[in-house]
């Protein structure tokens, strides 16, 4: 895998013009007439003029080579989208059924990415496209209406080298990667839901069975991607991984700060979840693990 580096995309600068007030003065915002009796400085009224930009819309500049359509189908509707899923209910707890590789890949043969916890697809989207012939790449998602937009979109773009799957990785990884015909090169688990309260961390995704799945099912020097905007669950994922260290090894190709974390992402494209929580001056915490030979 290349090792790209972010890119973040640059924001045009918008100037505005400088009007001096003087003490007692007069803001009109549309029919409103608002009378502020205290001075304002030129500089606060450029940051009060100045538009801003928010989250969504880096999101939107980020994947804009993507040309989504934002249209709602009628299938899905409007998609509201439940932010949490328990995925110890009994309806998540049925192992999903293993596809038909042939139909759902141009060529199967090829070195699978898996992105666990793939939410609207677009970052797995991104990467496919840039990597149309040389990778697969498939995204496993307990929110069946994100799976199903997620699917609808890559037929949109016409990728041929992507595959959602509305299933738990819990329960459905380890039938999933041993059928597939071809290597398992990367797996990621990015940002995944925390879970914050105690009782409830036994519903975190990463847990001791799921990490035995990953490494034995990666090809030798196969790669596992970890990255929390929390630092407790980052942690927490990296306690289990570093467990594995007859097999696993923290990449050294990669540079990292004093306590082991990388310093930047290195898949050339932030997950939506990451550019909401940079925005607003979150850290994100980052490991890489390589499958000894």
């Amino acid at each position: 895998m290349a090792h790209a580096r972010l890119r973040i995309p640059i924001l045009s600068t918008i100037t505005t013009t400088a009007v001096k007030f003087s003490k007692t003065s007069f803001h009109v915002y549309g029919r409103h007439i608002c009378h502020c009796s205290s001075p304002v400085s030129v500089s606060q009224q450029q940051q009060q003029r100045q538009p801003q930009i928010r989250s969504p819309q880096l999101v939107a500049l980020e994947y804009a080579d993507l040309s989504i359509p934002h249209i709602v189908c009628e299938e899905l509707g409007a998609l509201r989208v439940r932010q949490h899923v328990n995925p110890l209910s009994s309806t998540l707890s049925i192992p999903v059924e293993v596809p038909d590789w042939n139909d759902v890949f141009e060529d199967p043969k090829l070195p699978l990415v898996m992105d666990i916890g793939s939410g609207s697809g677009r970052f797995l989207m991104w990467l496919a496209k840039r990597n149309s012939g040389s990778k697969n790449y498939m995204g496993l998602e307990i929110r069946k209406k994100l799976v199903t937009r997620a699917e609808t979109w890559a037929k949109e773009l016409d990728l041929s080298n992507i595959h959602f799957v509305f299933a738990n990785a819990t329960i459905s990884f380890k039938q999933l990667i041993s059928t597939y015909p071809g290597p398992l090169m990367l797996v990621s688990i990015l940002c995944p839901d925390p879970h914050f309260k105690k009782r409830h961390h036994k519903r975190r995704i990463v847990q001791q069975p799921l990490v035995e799945a990953i490494t034995d099912g990666l090809m030798p020097g196969g790669q596992v991607f970890i990255q929390s905007d929390v630092l407790e669950v980052a942690c927490d994922m990296r306690k289990y991984f570093d467990a594995e260290s007859a097999k696993l090894v923290f990449d050294s190709d990669f540079d990292c700060d004093n306590e082991g974390w990388l310093l930047s992402n290195p898949m050339g494209i932030r997950t939506e979840r990451e550019i909401h929580a940079e925005y607003e001056g979150g850290k994100i915490y980052r490991r890489i693990y390589r499958k000894l030979s």
